[in-house]
């Protein structure tokens, strides 16, 4: 009676107009109407129809908590209210003419009932929907909308309707009936094509696409030749919408037909319409549809249809504007498409666009372009010298905007391998030049430098295939002036790829600085370095930490004890206003800087006080100290050449070099250093000097200068031997050089044949002058390869190779020494795996040749011999995959299985070379993007069903490529080659798996993984999850710094077709999300980025396993939670509502709820409106309330203890103590559970919600009896708290006896010791307690 009175008051407090009371109304309704879903919809029914005339505002508030009640307690409502409610629905909707508001409550109330009871909801609307009547408007936007919200119930009654509505088309004359038509037919087009994509979960599976076809094509002919012509514009668009979902559904025959009539009429009403999404969404359909049919006549509409296209994507996109985002995103995916279709076409229309100097247009064609680099990598593969050819036309525009469209154009070529292609090198360039923008410039040009940064930023640390790319050629841009402004960006861009290198031991790495070219380029980059001014410091020092070892061998320990203190100082400092601040740590290193600068200088004077201030400064007893000073002038001498003479000289002539006492006094605070110090220091200058001096200025000072002035301070025939030690070479190394020009007396090119042969004349020549012979001694044997040489002039090698033999019969002639004949033959073994085939076969010959004739005399050769021609014939097969390396893999791979020992050795020759084992492994990536891991094979007769066997081709790249390979290449290269051979090949692909990482040296990862037992979890199909949960838990505890490349490796797997290979990659980032180390490793977005895609997933255990993962979080990284509050809390729902596996997933979903909650700051401003939102949403409590009926342990754990949990955001809040109402009783019985972990959950919800209750003593009660560590007496326990539940007036209220009642029978099936506990607790209110209905408590028992 009370209960009665209370919804009638609030039925009434409806006509409030304010919106808040009418919300709270609607709230306090659904409350009640969830505990008597029958009763309070009896009393809304009844006040509708006592009060026909009540105000529209007033009745749509109580027809709204009607479909509120509905969609909540659809399951608890009888039949016979159902059917009542569908029949009020109806009569409300079609009432009077068109209301939107009254009407549109009404019809939702159908679509809400209609989503459970969709026989009784069509019998009650088709009554109204009869042929040859014009249809309510209402009643046609009821089954639009019940085709979105249940589509499998409404599927089947369609092809029924379009034939009751075709002719009604004809009769629809007024604009807002032909656009609910039109609304309709989209609807009803959309949810076909739905059922027909998912016939797998469809109640009648042999629903086919020609089902529908007939009445849709007609359809489609009043909606295009009449319709679509109408003056009201959002009626154009309607019917331009349904067209093109129509689309799909037509037969290919009418189509066909259409298309050249359709596309025109679509492209036209982009100049009618100012709203141009639905436009371009239609057009996106229609292409899609007629592509997929094959459609012939498409090709003649592609000139027209891409110039408007162009129009549209050259548009400015306003992000504050969502319309023109998404009309954006539809005109590129109809580009996409099209560049399947038409790739050659398409690709010349846009590179052409880009000449285009106009702004808009060539910023339209580099978003085009971008996307189809993205978008379709394997049409784009044969156009991309093309395109790096044409994009360095926008590169010269001075536009930013244009600038920005071209760095995001290059940071998508360098995901897809333009980078690496000749010409690439002028991109990177360009992103450094932009790096480089002054501070004075505009803020644009701030802008598009910071975009720059980001970007190189973003090429160095997730595009691995670029760090040969950029290392070392990013430092050549260190140097030049024009640069300098890009240095921060440049170090540290350059740091990540030198730690990275180094890490993994890469022999790229170290850089030879002392390479031709790059000498004098090093040094002045290092000066540049050391100036740190601008806020260069930090990051120029930590590169220079970095180079170490490429820079000296003894400066990498140096700068590792001395850089970091440096870096500490640095910290807070701005500016560094001098190198030489640094001049007591780096020795001769900074001479050497000196050096570079004074090359620089053009002030002579300059140059010579600084030279004079060196020499007379200089700690001459210190070794590296000298070498320093040497080093400075001698590159000094580079550009000062009579200056650094005649001052070294003047100092040879100084009093330095006497053994007077007083020459000491030059020197300060050098009275110790001997005249054989500064002599040496003297000798040393010269040296450099000769080294680094321009040679033809050099040669002609060397007698004149430099030895004239040495012999003054040493023995000049001393001086001569020493001269000739180093310029005269000893003819010990005849047969080395004989071994290397021999075979090139076959090269392709004349020239090089013809210098080969002149070679060898000379050598022989040189020979016979060792042996004693005369200078005018002629040889005829010599002599005669003159002769020789001119059949080197035929091009045909069986002639070449023929001379090549006679050449070897004439060194042997000249009677070889033996030593040199060992040499000789092994040089011709490395001449076997020449980079020339032709010089290889001429290595043969020649080899052949030398053997026949004297291999008498190499009996000690004969096993390194063998040894070498079996390695020379796995060098062949290398050379031949460096050449033709797609033909070489695709041979061995198609070998039969097991491969034979000839086979393994192939392949572990391959991967003796890291160059071409990279390629390898890149290859091996591409082959297994399109190649099926299995296939699917009938089974045995009698058991029937499919199995999965692996093929031949995914056993061969899963094993060799790994047992062979992965020795020369990354772990991080190789590690995604396992996740793509998930079953059927993961037995293989787990054993190369575990090769993988002990050949990276992962002891600790492997010694946890043999401990846990995970390679037995990872090969069987039950536990598969858990050994790769066992690896993640290993990999991010004991290697840490391989996951970035792992996950940027794995990421792209998430979206596979194969449903094993996204559950594994899931699994492995779901555990990674469990540590903190990726959110050091800067990985924390990537991963929950990807387990928040995953929630949509297909497959309900990827789902389960992202869920998993989100709660992970708060373990791994809790500071993270409340940045991600509102994602989680999101996925936490969507788990609940889990419909395919809702066991593990709502399990899952609570443990999520229960690990945040710890960690979110309910102050969290961004997080207070969905923490109102969760307490008001009656959702939760119902999901609570089914859940602790759960056969599940883990599922009602989980529950028990998110409801105690909530008690955080829940106290004093009207609607939570309602749902501990609600809850108490079950609580209560499951104090008792089977299960110790569900009791001890119990005790604990209930101690921390007992405020919440609303009564002091069961607070204390609860406080005092219901520990974890006590046992509980439980028929005391409830004797007392029935007492104090009856007598505390204010809980006589709360929990009355029908709700004990409906408790009951929540109970009756879930769990076999309810009822009788149940009975229990029934029996002590009953004695205590009048409130309770007898009859009602016995009608409960008996049942």
């Amino acid at each position: 009676h009370s209960a009665s009175k209370v919804t009638l008051a609030l039925l009434d407090a409806a006509i409030d107009k304010d919106s808040k009371v009418q919300e709270q109304v609607r709230k306090s309704m659904l409350t009640l109407g969830k505990q008597q879903p029958d009763r309070v919809l009896a009393m809304c029914q009844d006040y509708l129809l006592k009060h026909p005339k009540l105000v529209v505002s007033h009745r749509v508030v109580i027809l709204q908590t009607i479909e509120l009640i509905a969609g909540c307690s659809i399951e608890e409502i009888s039949s016979p209210r159902i059917k009542s409610i569908i029949s009020l629905a109806s009569e409300e909707m079609t009432r009077s003419k068109v209301i939107p508001d009254w009407q549109q409550a009404a019809s939702n109330i159908l679509v809400a009932v209609g989503n459970k009871h969709i026989n009784d909801i069509m019998e009650e609307i088709l009554s109204k929907f009869q042929p040859g009547v014009l249809p309510h408007f209402f009643v046609v936007q009821t089954l639009a909308n019940l085709s979105d919200s249940n589509v499998y119930g409404m599927v089947p009654f369609l092809n029924a309707i379009l034939g009751t509505m075709l002719p009604m088309l004809s009769m629809a004359k007024q604009d807002n009936m032909k656009w609910v038509f039109s609304s309709a037919l989209c609807h009803f087009s959309d949810s076909i094509l739905e059922y027909l994509a998912n016939l797998d979960k469809a109640p009648d599976p042999t629903v086919r696409k020609d089902t529908f076809s007939t009445e849709i094509c007609a359809a489609f002919d009043i909606l295009f030749n009449n319709w679509l012509q109408s003056r009201e514009s959002k009626l154009r668009l309607t019917v331009a919408e349904a067209v093109g979902s129509m689309c799909h559904l037509m037969s290919s025959d009418k189509l066909e037909e259409q298309i050249p009539k359709l596309i025109p009429a679509i492209l036209s009403l982009y100049k009618k319409n100012n709203e141009h999404y639905i436009i371009s969404k239609s057009l996106c359909q229609v292409l899609d549809a007629s592509l997929s049919m094959g459609s012939r006549i498409l090709e003649t509409q592609l000139d027209n249809l891409l110039i408007v296209l162009h129009q549209q994507v050259s548009a400015p996109v306003d992000y504050n504007n969502p319309p023109t985002v998404k009309n954006h995103n539809e005109v590129l995916r109809c580009f996409s498409l099209l560049a399947n279709s038409f790739p050659d076409r398409l690709v010349m229309f846009v590179l052409q666009k880009l000449e285009n100097s106009n702004e808009r247009s060539r910023m339209g064609s580099l978003s085009v372009l971008r996307h189809l680099i993205n978008s379709t990598t394997s049409t784009m593969e044969s156009k991309k010298l093309l395109i790096l050819a044409s994009i360095r036309q926008p590169m010269a525009d001075q536009s930013n905007k244009v600038k920005k469209c071209v760095v995001q154009v290059i940071s998508a070529m360098a995901h897809h391998g333009y980078l690496e292609l000749e010409g690439g090198e002028l991109l990177v360039r360009f992103i450094v030049q932009h790096c480089a923008l002054p501070d004075t410039y505009q803020v644009t040009n701030e802008a598009l430098r910071t975009i720059c940064d980001n970007t190189l930023h973003l090429l160095t640390t997730t595009v691995g295939r670029l760090a040969d790319v950029l290392w070392p050629k990013l430092l050549y841009y260190l140097t030049p002036p024009q640069y300098s402004n890009a240095t921060t960006p440049l170090c540290k861009s350059l740091i990540v790829l030198g730690n990275k290198k180094k890490n993994n031991q890469e022999p790229s790495f170290n850089i030879d600085f002392k390479q031709e070219g790059r000498r004098h380029w090093c040094k002045v980059q290092l000066y540049r370095m050391l100036y740190v001014s601008r806020g260069h410091g930090m990051p120029s020092l930590a590169l220079l930490q970095i180079l170490s070892a490429s820079i000296h061998p003894k400066t990498e320990s140096l700068w590792e004890k001395e850089i970091p203190p440096l870096l500490a100082i640095l910290e807070g400092m701005e500016i560094m206003s001098s190198f030489f601040f640094y001049i007591y740590l780096y020795g001769h290193f900074l001479y050497r800087c000196i050096g570079v600068t004074l090359q620089q200088c053009f002030n002579k004077e300059v140059v010579k006080k600084q030279l004079q201030e060196i020499l007379l400064t200089a700690r001459h007893n210190d070794a590296v100290e000298r070498e320093g000073v040497a080093m400075g002038i001698g590159l000094c001498a580079n550009s000062h050449l009579e200056g650094t003479l005649a001052k070294l000289d003047e100092f040879g002539k100084s009093d330095a070099f006497k053994k007077s006492p007083s020459i000491f006094n030059l020197l300060k605070d050098r009275n110790d250093v001997e005249v054989e110090k500064v002599k040496s220091t003297l000798i040393l200058c010269y040296g450099q000097v000769a080294l680094n001096a321009p040679p033809e200025k050099i040669l002609n000072r060397i007698d004149q200068d430099i030895l004239r002035c040495i012999s003054k301070h040493f023995n000049t025939k001393v001086c001569f031997f020493c001269f000739l030690d180093q310029n005269m070479v000893s003819f010990h190394n005849l047969g080395a050089l004989l071994g290397r020009l021999s075979p090139r007396c076959s090269d392709p090119h004349p020239a090089v044949r013809a210098a080969a042969m002149d070679c060898i004349y000379s050598l022989l020549y040189i020979q016979l002058r060792y042996e004693g012979f005369a200078l005018d001694y002629k040889d005829e044997a010599v002599d005669s390869l003159l002769l020789l040489k001119d059949k080197l002039e035929n091009p045909d090698y069986s002639v070449l190779y023929k001379t090549c033999s006679d050449l070897t019969k004439v060194h042997q002639a000249k009677r070889l020494p033996q030593q040199q004949l060992t040499t000789l033959v092994f040089m011709l073994f490395e001449g076997l795996v020449d980079s020339q085939t032709n010089c290889c076969r001429a290595s043969s010959v020649i080899l052949n040749t030398l053997l026949k004739n004297r291999g008498g005399g190499l009996q000690e050769l004969v096993i390194t011999c063998v040894s070498l021609v079996r390695v020379a014939v796995g060098q062949t097969v290398l050379i031949l995959a460096s050449q033709h390396l797609q033909t070489v893999i695709n041979t061995l791979v198609n070998q039969p299985l097991p491969y034979d020992s000839w086979t393994c050795e192939m392949w572990m020759a391959l991967g003796a070379d890291p160059i071409v084992a990279n390629q390898i492994i890149e290859m091996v990536m591409e082959k297994i993007l399109i190649m099926a891991p299995y296939v699917e094979m009938k089974g045995p007769m009698l058991r029937g069903g499919t199995t999965k066997v692996a093929t031949n081709q995914s056993l061969a790249v899963s094993h060799k490529t790994f047992t062979d390979i992965s020795s020369s290449v990354d772990a991080e290269q190789t590690s995604m080659l396992y996740w793509k051979h998930i079953p059927p090949t993961w037995l293989c692909a787990a054993d190369a798996l575990r090769i993988l990482l002990a050949r990276a040296q992962l002891d600790e990862v492997m010694k946890r993984l043999d401990e846990d037992n995970a390679w037995d979890a990872m090969r069987e199909l039950n536990t598969h999850i858990t050994g790769i949960t066992l690896l993640a838990r290993a990999m991010a505890k004991h290697a840490g710094p391989r996951l970035p490349a792992i996950v940027e490796c794995l990421c792209p797997s998430l979206n596979n077709i194969y449903e094993c290979q996204r559950v594994t990659v899931t699994a492995f980032f779901s555990e990674l999300l469990n540590h903190h180390v990726v959110t050091e490793l800067m990985l924390i977005d990537v991963l929950m980025n990807n387990m928040m895609e995953r929630i949509s997933d297909p497959c309900c255990a990827v789902r389960m396993l992202s869920v998993r993962g989100l709660g992970n979080i708060a373990i791994g990284s809790p500071e993270k939670v409340n940045k991600y509050a509102k994602e989680l809390l999101a996925a936490m729902s969507s788990g609940m509502e889990e419909k395919d596996d809702p066991g593990k997933l709502t399990a899952n979903s609570f443990a999520l709820l229960v690990k945040i909650k710890l960690y979110v700051d309910v102050t969290f401003t961004c997080f207070k409106p969905l923490v109102a939102g969760f307490l008001n949403c009656t959702h939760i409590t119902l999901m609570l309330s089914i859940v602790l009926t759960q056969e599940n342990d883990e599922i009602r754990c989980a529950s028990i203890h998110l409801m105690g949990n909530l008690s955080k955001f829940g106290s004093g809040e009207p609607v939570f103590k309602d749902q501990i109402h609600n809850v108490l009783v079950s609580l209560l019985l499951h104090l008792v559970d089977p299960n110790p972990q569900v009791v001890k959950a119990c005790k604990y919800a209930m101690r921390v919600c007992a405020p919440v209750v609303g009564s002091e003593q069961i607070t204390t009660m609860f406080q005092n009896h219901l520990h974890d560590d006590k046992s509980l007496h439980y028929g005391e326990f409830i004797n007392d708290l029935t007492k104090h539940l009856v007598r505390d007036t204010r809980m006589k209220t709360s929990i009355p006896a029908w709700l004990v009642v409906g408790k009951f029978a929540s109970f009756q099936n879930g769990f076999g010791f309810c009822p009788f506990l149940f009975s229990v607790l029934l029996h002590k209110l009953f004695c205590i307690s009048s409130i309770i209905s007898v009859q009602q408590l016995c009608s409960s028992c008996c049942t």
